[in-house]
């Protein structure tokens, strides 16, 4: 009997000493910012809470999600039936978009841990044309200089743009000087620009009047007010590659597609520096039934030069290629080493569209 009364009282006790927990409510748990302004700075938003419980309320930690959201909260113990509140800040500075942060509460409370929100739509500041066009072009300014058109399929019009920004206090007048590339179409959007204006030059580039596989680089002059300068500080330059266009042929064609038989590299062995005229000449194949065409043959590097003996190749049939070497670099003969270079064949075979061919040399 006596241990059922002591059980009873503890059990009185821990109910008694439950009723006498503090408790902690809030008006509300939740703030939604809406749309602000990443250019207006930090944002805050008030949670007042009350303890509505038997004993002081303490807040031992107040912790945010991510270092973007900084709580402050009442430090001092919270009597029962008194409030206390938890400022939630907010830095939008360098975070366009939506957000939704969680602030969680621990505390002595009959609940120990509870979470407050806030949430919102950063709205990204503009920036400035001067931190945008950062490259200076006389009187106006540019991102750059130039424009990749990537790589293209023969036949294709492929268009681009390269903006400009005028951040004198003047009006200017803006054209481009006509390119010698006739397969390039150009416009100026604003021939006149005003002071903080910005326009575009918008380049088309019609790679069937090109003429040419490979890459291809053609250099625009910007003209202000009226002066053509010719130097690289008004020069634009427009790149692109164009390729063979394999997508319309039929399962026939593919298959009787020429195919381009030729040695991955060509060695000429060991070599005297300084040496010009060194002359290689290796053959290749067409062992299809198409007939075979060399587009181009792209060789990029001044020492070393390479030429088709024909650009077509019948099937069953062999052609030629002379590779040139000059052992010159800058003017200099080339130090002791070993060298390579690649050169590139634009050809109408869909499997070697541009066949690389590794040019070695190593001079004594």
């Amino acid at each position: 009997m006596k241990k059922i009364f002591s059980t009873l009282c503890m059990a009185l006790v821990a109910v008694a000493m439950m009723g006498q927990q503090p408790v902690i409510t809030f008006e509300k748990t939740e703030h939604d910012f809406g749309k602000i302004n990443e250019s207006d700075g930090r944002v805050s938003v008030v949670f007042e809470f009350k303890n509505e419980g038997m004993a002081p309320l303490i807040l031992s930690n107040v912790r945010a999600s991510c270092g973007c959201t900084t709580p402050t909260w009442t430090k001092e113990p919270v009597e029962p039936g008194q409030t206390g509140s938890i400022t939630v800040t907010y830095n939008p500075n360098g975070r366009p978009g939506r957000f939704q942060k969680t602030v969680t509460i621990t505390s002595n409370a009959k609940e120990p841990t509870v979470k407050v929100y806030i949430k919102g739509e950063v709205i990204p500041k503009q920036a400035k044309p001067a931190n945008r066009f950062p490259v200076a072009m006389g009187e106006l300014s540019m991102k750059t200089q130039s424009l990749n058109l990537g790589t293209l399929t023969k036949g294709a019009v492929k268009g681009g743009e390269l903006e400009y920004a005028n951040l004198t206090k003047e009006a200017h007048n803006v054209d481009l000087a006509t390119s010698d590339f006739s397969a390039l179409a150009t416009q100026v959007t604003l021939p006149t620009v005003q002071a903080n204006e910005i326009g575009k030059f918008v380049f088309s580039l019609d790679t069937k009047a090109a003429k040419l596989y490979g890459p291809v680089e053609t250099n625009v002059y910007v003209v202000i007010d009226g002066k053509r300068v010719l130097d690289n500080a008004h020069k634009l330059t427009i790149n692109a590659e164009i390729v063979e266009d394999f997508s319309q042929m039929s399962v026939e064609q593919k298959q009787q597609a020429p195919i381009l038989e030729i040695a991955n590299a060509i060695d000429f062995g060991e070599v005297e520096a300084g040496k010009k005229g060194i002359k290689k000449t290796i053959t290749f194949a067409n062992t299809n039934v198409a007939p075979l065409f060399i587009r181009r043959v792209y060789n990029p590097y001044p020492n070393v030069l390479a030429c088709t003996t024909t650009a077509k190749v019948n099937s069953g049939k062999k052609g030629k290629m002379t590779v040139t070497l000059n052992t010159f670099a800058d003017g200099k003969p080339m130090a002791a080493g070993q060298y390579s270079r690649q050169i590139t064949l634009y050809t109408n075979d869909p499997s070697q569209a541009k066949k690389v061919v590794t040019i070695k040399w190593t001079v004594k």
